[in-house]
């Protein structure tokens, strides 16, 4: 293994010596807390050392850098304490996540280490969010971000490379490629002869490196972080390496045939590096032994200090708390004067009120830019507030929801347009595991929106038709809200914009240009969490939200002898449990709404709720009218006969009568 280090200081030669030394000695410490039963798991890296220390050495400290799980040597040259990652791994109160996650799996602003959720490729696309933020605010920053080989076969990985080249965003895509996923070869992972062959498909830059060699490591990431300074754009870094332990220590290496740990254990990062600065004087024997004495000594006292940290104590109502970022929204006021808005027209004010309020905000979306997206709201948007922060984006859901949450980690707002709610799916990881759980497991905001045009009525068909808001009203940590009329959507979306939590904004379809009504003028905020109550009455009670709002209106406009009480959710998480009790109180029968499927639908958690919380309340069973439990067809008879308003009139004859 050949070392240049002729234009090196000794000073320098023996830091690195030093940075790679340490994670290395602290690795071999947890194979002997393993062994004793001290820890439960651990995912070894001995091997792959230089990568990490090398790309971490030649980064900049205000420039981020989101390495994995086998990544210690980032940690340690960025110089967090072996006590605080010891509480950490142990699920301590003062770990990181406070006990809430394991591993590697956190981040930290002070030392900006962004770490990793357990689906490997999620968190390229962050890096993604991150260079931008740093594009749009002018800092001349690199993004870092690792992922194995095997991730790589991950839609993910093609995504945030495509978002990155056609956006030149600064960031270095390092691939630590050490031959293996688990036991599966790379011969099983992919057909080209190199990884970094495919930055070609993406028009970057690609090149293959010796990971085992630190000062190359250093060198190649110094240059190309130096040159992304200056003109911004991906690269595509492969690093070649070997994980001498198993994917974790109970995987062990078997599936490894002999001959190949033997060639590995002969290119050892740390052994090469070391005999190279013993040859050349830079290290004695005698400074090499008290290194070692040194660092044993530091690793044994702090790994103690970690043990010894305090347990955390469960608090169910902190617990909860945790979910979201502790926000309380502005007041306001309401603006003088009102405008007769569609409901479309509505957003889209919302929206420019929105960019105005907050110039960190960027929004991002299929064909949002000149063309004003598929439903024209933000048709003229480009030309207000420029290309930077109305973003035309490649079709690629899951990235940019990433991107979404690395520009939130950055300092910046994003809202992200869903062409369709249908879509969602294709980016439901980051949506329902990195969005949501960012909060809880390290207390970093996730200030992002998610714009969902959603709904049935226009015979779209089962994909550009669901009302698919129960896939998220389950999932701690996010918000969901669904106005009903133009003046809450504007309010309402807001509002979203404000709240520093992931909030998924509903917009039906059929009441964009069907419905119109007075909306105040400018900045407004509606209180997200909140009901409103429409109309009162003593006969019976109807709990709805979105278009369920306007079935329930219409029938009793049909039947002007029904005296209901209607309730409009308007959110769905939080959703406002004070007022449906108020309903349910004042005429002890409820029938609950909405368009979605009925098995699971969002009704079922309020009709579970008045069951057990206002039993004593009611007169009658808790009904349920809701959409057929089938995809949604796209004949508009047969959508017609599927939606919950065909069975509207018989389900309330059915409370009455009863």
């Amino acid at each position: 293994m050949l070392y240049q280090g002729a234009n090196r200081s000794p000073d320098m030669l023996l830091s690195i010596y030093q940075k790679l030394l340490y994670p290395r000695m602290v690795e071999e410490k947890m194979l002997i807390l393993l062994r004793q039963g001290r820890i439960g798991k651990w995912f070894s890296g001995i091997g792959q050392e230089a990568i990490a220390v090398g790309s971490s050495l030649a980064m900049n400290a205000s420039e981020y850098i989101l390495p994995m799980h086998r990544n210690l040597g980032v940690f340690t040259t960025r110089n967090i304490p072996l006590e605080k990652l010891v509480a950490q791994w142990q699920g301590k109160a003062t770990g990181f996540t406070k006990g809430r996650d394991r591993s590697f799996h956190f981040g930290t602003q002070e030392h900006k280490i962004i770490g990793m959720i357990s689906h490997l490729g999620p968190q390229l696309a962050l890096a993604a969010g991150i260079a931008l933020a740093d594009r749009l605010a002018g800092r001349p920053h690199v993004t870092l971000v690792f992922t194995g080989e095997g991730a790589t076969s991950e839609g993910d990985f093609h995504e945030a490379l495509n978002v990155a080249a056609v956006w030149d965003l600064p960031v270095i895509f390092l691939v630590e490629n050490n031959g293996y996923g688990l036991s599966t070869p790379v011969t099983e992972q992919y057909r080209c002869e190199r990884i970094s062959d495919k930055a070609a498909g993406y028009g970057m830059e690609g090149l293959q490196i010796d990971g085992n060699n630190v000062l190359e490591v250093f060198d190649t990431v110094n240059r190309l972080a130096q040159e992304l300074r200056v003109r911004p754009r991906p690269v595509l870094l492969e690093c070649m390496t070997f994980r001498m332990r198993g994917h974790e220590e109970a995987s062990g290496t078997k599936y490894v045939p002999p001959e190949l740990l033997e060639h590995w254990a002969a290119k050892d990062p740390l052994t090469n590096y070391e005999n190279y600065l013993l040859q050349t004087g830079v290290l004695t024997p005698g400074h090499r032994l008290e290194l070692r004495a040194a660092y044993k000594k530091e690793i044994d006292e702090s790994c103690e200090r970690g043990f010894a940290a305090p347990e955390p104590v469960f608090d169910a109502a902190a617990e909860e708390a945790d979910m979201y970022v502790p926000y309380v929204a502005e007041e306001t006021g309401m603006p003088q004067g009102n405008k007769a808005m569609r409901y479309i027209d509505a957003i889209s004010d919302a929206l420019r009120e929105g960019l105005k309020k907050h110039p960190e905000l960027v929004l991002m979306g299929q064909d949002i830019a000149e063309y004003g997206g598929a439903f024209k709201i933000t048709e003229g948007f480009v030309t207000e507030f420029g290309r930077d922060r109305i973003r035309n984006t490649p079709i690629c859901e899951s990235a940019i929801v990433g991107a979404g949450l690395g520009l939130s980690i950055n300092g910046a707002k994003a809202l992200v347009e869903m062409q369709f709610a249908d879509f969602v799916s294709c980016g439901f990881n980051q949506v329902v595991n990195n969005l949501a759980k960012t909060h809880y497991r390290w207390g970093e905001k996730a200030d992002v929106v998610i714009r969902m045009p959603a709904g049935a009525g226009t015979g779209a068909g089962p994909f550009h038709s669901q009302s698919n808001e129960a896939w998220f009203t389950k999932t701690p940590g996010l918000k969901v809200v669904y106005p009903a009329f133009p003046k809450e959507a504007k309010g309402l979306l807001l509002s979203a914009l404000a709240d520093p939590n992931p909030v998924l904004y509903f917009e039906h379809k059929l009441l964009y240009r069907s419905l119109t009504a007075g909306v105040p003028e400018g900045y407004f905020l509606t209180p997200i969490g909140q009901a409103a109550v429409l109309r009162t009455g003593k006969q019976f009670s109807i709990i709805t939200y979105g278009l369920g709002v306007h079935w329930a209106l219409a029938y009793l406009q049909q039947h002007p002898e029904a005296d209901a009480f209607l309730v409009d959710l308007q959110t769905l998480q939080p959703w406002d449990k004070d007022t449906v009790a108020q309903a349910v109180r004042a005429t002890g029968r409820v029938l609950v709404l909405h368009e979605d499927t009925l098995t699971c639908g969002f009704g079922a958690e309020i009709a579970a709720w008045i069951g057990e919380h206002c039993f004593r309340d009611l007169d009658a069973p808790v009904i349920r009218c809701a959409s057929l439990d089938t995809a949604i067809p796209m004949n508009k008879d047969l959508e017609a006969g599927f939606l919950a308003e065909s069975r509207l009139a018989e389900k309330i004859a059915t409370l009455l009568a009863f």
